[in-house]
């Protein structure tokens, strides 16, 4: 089992629009290749968690790292785990600018704040960490 995070900057606003049709469109296929994981957006970034075989999160990495909605995508980890994190969600989306102004605060105050939002981690126990803050919030 695998889990790869990567951060990249869009090339367009991020709404809840394009959030709904980056899911739609990933769903099935994820579920066909036992692909599980989550997408946070803000307006300005994406940042997503795969987990599945190494050969199917390669592959669909690859697909990803190609597609012109978005650009200066970072590799944070792509590491052999032992169990999944997100084993019920075939892909599952957050807009972290659709939350209330004093948690996107909160959260801005713990992670820093990139581009009028919160900025998203690099290193990859951050990144679990901002998931399971929202989990929570």
């Amino acid at each position: 089992m695998y889990r790869l995070i990567y951060k990249s900057r869009a090339n367009q606003r991020i709404d809840w629009k394009l959030v709904n049709d980056l899911i739609a469109g990933s769903e099935e296929s994820n579920r066909e290749a036992g692909i599980t994981g989550v997408l946070l957006a803000t307006e300005t970034h994406f940042l997503q968690v795969l987990e599945g075989g190494f050969d199917d999160v390669n592959e669909l990495f690859m697909h990803i790292a190609r597609d012109p909605r978005h650009e200066k995508i970072q590799l944070i980890a792509f590491d052999c785990v032992e169990s999944r994190l997100f084993g019920g969600w075939a892909m599952h989306g957050v807009g972290i600018f659709n939350f209330n102004r004093k948690l996107i605060d909160d959260l801005i105050d713990h992670y820093g704040e990139e581009e009028g939002s919160v900025r998203f981690p690099v290193e990859d126990w951050k990144v679990l960490a901002l998931i399971s803050d929202l989990r929570m919030g």
